[in-house]
């Protein structure tokens, strides 16, 4: 009996550590310049593909009924709440990494290549977009 609630125990933990180390959560992302919080953005997986969507604005000047006035595909006009800023990405094999996806950046429009690795345990998440060589690094953080 012991040793089953003991192996009960240990699987359990290792399935925690496991999620830990995916993208799939909910995040905060941080301003580059500020280092304030800007929004709240949820990850999930269907199918081994991930998407996000924001589904907070933090900034205290947001404005929580904007829309993605930049956007010029699908997402023109749609409301920054709910918006899909990440598309398609996928687990690298036999690494922590997801990519092959887009993310938008709703402050210009833009789509970019997408890399995703969680750092720190899983505590935070290197989110990378890109454009040929060309591309820039934030660290998302998990929200309490």
């Amino acid at each position: 009996m012991l040793r089953t609630v003991i192996a009960g125990l240990v699987f359990g933990f290792s399935v925690s550590a496991m999620a830990q180390m995916s993208p799939v959560g909910v995040w905060n992302s941080v301003d580059d310049k500020t280092k304030e919080l800007k929004s709240e953005i949820v990850i999930t997986e269907n199918a081994g593909v991930l998407s996000g969507k924001i589904s907070k604005l933090l900034r205290k000047d947001a404005k929580q009924d904007d829309v993605c006035r930049e956007c010029t595909d699908d997402r023109k006009d749609k409301p920054l709440i709910g918006l899909e800023i990440i598309r398609g990405a996928k687990k690298a094999d036999g690494k922590d990494v997801w990519e092959d996806g887009k993310i938008l950046d709703p402050e210009n429009g833009k789509t970019y290549a997408l890399r995703m690795t969680p750092i720190e345990n899983g505590s935070k998440l290197e989110v990378r977009g890109s454009i040929a060589f060309f591309g820039r690094t934030q660290t998302w953080v998990r929200a309490k």
